[in-house]
């Protein structure tokens, strides 16, 4: 992630991390992507290593990796908040 990237995501997650409470954050930490997803995911990162994604497949792709490196992030701040 370039640092551009990260630091938009560092700013778009704080306003969230502000409205968590302990239950809400409890619930994002175990949030994950459900079963046909993940089968996606798998199936377009197979093809991304072997270097055959279609343009609209790698678009595809590229928006799992951003949505994952979102959660990640809100996912992180929720770990924190249930540390503190």
């Amino acid at each position: 992630m370039s640092q551009v990237a990260f630091s938009l995501l560092e700013h778009s997650l704080h306003p969230m991390e502000e409205c968590l409470t302990p239950q809400s954050a409890a619930r994002i930490v175990g949030l994950k992507a459900n079963e046909e997803a993940q089968s996606r995911i798998d199936e377009l990162a197979e093809k991304c290593n072997e270097g055959t994604l279609t343009p609209d497949e790698r678009a595809e792709y590229e928006m799992f990796v951003w949505v994952g490196d979102y959660i990640s992030g809100l996912q992180a701040r929720a770990r924190h908040l249930l540390a503190a």
